[in-house]
């Protein structure tokens, strides 16, 4: 059971209220979405969080909303949290952001934690007899989905952060930079991650996922 449960619009507080009414603004909805009713248990933090999430996640800047609803869609997936990928597949979907280009999201998360494990392992292992070992994993879906090498180089800079894996992280920095994503880009990307990490971490807080 939920630690806290969603606030309806008859029970929100003022603050809460205004927060409401500025969502279904954004979103043209009228009925404020379950998701952002958990968080009116902290009016403060409602605001906070839809204001970032639509600035870094729904704003175009350097980065276009799609990129940024798919590298939101891998953040959510490696942060396991099914609420909110169910919301972002329903939205992005209707932004014309096919399912499959979310499900190969999600694969390039998984497969960029794996090299994250790896990398992070030499990284902090105290020695550098790991470094001359080959890295024997296969890592294909890179390569092999829909989206194209920014994207995949954008979600591998966003997650390689979350992982804390200071080797992956720069080399894929590197790697964006090679393929001409702007410093501005990429930072762009890591805001739209740190808002929906902010955004799973709240509800995997309450005992939702």
């Amino acid at each position: 059971m939920a630690y806290v449960q969603p606030v309806s619009a008859s029970d929100a507080t003022e603050k809460a209220a205004q927060a409401y009414e500025r969502i279904r603004e954004v979103l043209q909805v009228t009925e404020v979405p379950e998701i952002f009713q958990y968080f009116a248990n902290v009016p403060a933090f409602l605001h906070d969080f839809f204001m970032n999430f639509r600035k870094f996640v729904l704003g175009a800047g350097k980065l276009d909303e799609k990129r940024k609803l798919l590298i939101a869609a891998a953040v959510a997936g490696q942060a396991g949290s099914s609420k909110w990928l169910d919301y972002l597949t329903t939205f992005a979907e209707s932004k014309n952001v096919s399912r499959q280009e979310l499900t190969d999201a999600l694969a390039v998360g998984a497969t960029n934690s794996m090299y994250n494990v790896l990398f992070k392992f030499r990284d902090i292992s105290g020695t550098d007899v790991f470094d001359g070992m080959g890295v024997g994993l296969r890592a294909h879906t890179f390569q092999g989905t829909l989206l194209d090498e920014t994207t995949v180089e954008l979600i591998n800079v966003a997650l390689s952060d979350i992982n804390g894996c200071k080797p992956c992280t720069a080399a894929h920095v590197a790697k964006a930079r090679h393929v001409a994503v702007s410093d501005e880009a990429i930072y762009e990307a890591i805001q739209c991650a740190a808002t929906m990490i902010a955004g799973t971490q709240f509800l995997k807080s309450i005992g939702i996922h």
